[in-house]
């Protein structure tokens, strides 16, 4: 293990590739590993990409790692695939859309399964993350499966999220749908060459110019960071970041320069008044969450009877007890018997 996380730190392809599978599959020492391996992260650029089936975000991804290699720039990018609810199975397709950027040293691809996990990335893709971080990659692209409106992980763990749109996938009131747009710090039209882009444009720039802070006498909440407008008419730009709406047609690389450019602005706005620092504790403050339930609820599980539960399902099957009731009764169960829980 500890020749293993040398390798990592110094960025050794196949120590990186065995630290991931370790980290993935959770294999005895991945938390010694993990451990070992948080001080060296908090140095990489994370970038989220995510969007509808459909709207080419592998074919972006592989168009901006390929522009930024061409600046010099290491690349890691974490494509999560969604996992068969019926075999299991998971088919990394990324890969096969990413291959004109395999032999190059500078890029290094993982692809993941979600596993049954909900919210567009795997259970494991932060962990992932910062071994990549700490073997020196200055970028770290993750694009998520896909998922949908729900799909809003990928802001609890990326630093600029870019939501990919397509023309031809929706009408206009499924762009204006709150949830996924919300997320967003760049919104991108894909496929800008195909008909129905202006449409797209359109309809993505009046849903923004709705919660625009000019257009509000209240604060604006984005991903958890509040910013007080003490004057909505002359709110300064740089105290409020509007998502722009870009064009791409990333098959052939047009507009990549752009949507870079629009990145590397959002990273400056980041760096002031410490926002890249507050975006950060709240990140760590909902992985916190997330990790306590989970370990909670293991926990819970693994000292339950299991006659107990059974019993419980037969009752609720037979509606002399209800789903909460039981929950109740689960609980003043291992409470009684377990006092260090109350």
């Amino acid at each position: 293990m500890n020749e293993l996380i040398t390798g990592v730190i110094k960025g050794e392809r196949r120590a990186i590739a065995r630290a991931l599978t370790v980290v993935e599959n959770e294999r005895d020492g991945a938390e010694m590993l993990l451990a070992a391996l948080f001080p060296h992260t908090g140095r990489a650029q994370i970038i989220g990409i995510t969007g509808a089936p459909g709207t080419g975000k592998s074919t972006l991804v592989s168009a901006l790692a390929k522009a930024y290699r061409a600046q010099q720039q290491t690349v890691a990018i974490i494509a999560v695939d969604p996992t068969s609810p019926f075999s299991g199975g998971a088919i990394m397709g990324d890969r096969i859309r990413m291959r004109d950027l395999a032999g190059d040293p500078g890029v290094f691809i993982r692809s993941m399964a979600t596993r049954g996990n909900l919210g567009g990335l795997a259970r494991a893709s932060r962990d992932a993350i910062r071994v990549l971080d700490a073997a020196g990659f200055e970028l770290i692209l993750v694009e998520t499966v896909g998922a949908g409106q729900s799909e809003v992980d990928i802001a609890r763990t990326a630093q600029t999220t870019l939501v990919v749109e397509a023309p031809g996938l929706g009408d206009d009131v499924q762009a204006i749908k709150a949830g996924i747009l919300e997320i967003a710090d760049i919104l991108v039209v894909n496929k800008a060459d195909k008909p129905g882009a202006d449409s797209t444009v359109s309809s993505l720039k009046a849903m923004l110019e709705l919660g625009h802070p000019a257009a509000r006498e209240q604060m604006v909440a984005h991903h958890g960071r509040i910013l007080h407008v003490q004057n909505p008419a002359a709110a300064v730009e740089a105290r409020f970041w509007l998502p722009p709406v870009l064009r791409t047609v990333a098959s052939e690389g047009g507009g990549i320069p752009e949507l870079m450019q629009a990145i590397a602005q959002h990273r400056a706005h980041l760096a002031l008044d410490g926002a890249l620092q507050s975006l950060e504790k709240q990140q760590i403050e909902i992985e916190l969450h997330d990790r306590l339930r989970a370990a909670l609820i293991a926990r819970l599980l693994a000292i339950i009877p299991q006659e107990m539960l059974a019993d419980m399902i037969a009752r609720i099957q037979a509606r002399t007890l209800d789903p909460h009731a039981a929950v109740q009764q689960l609980l003043a169960a291992q409470v009684s018997q377990y006092p260090d829980l109350r």
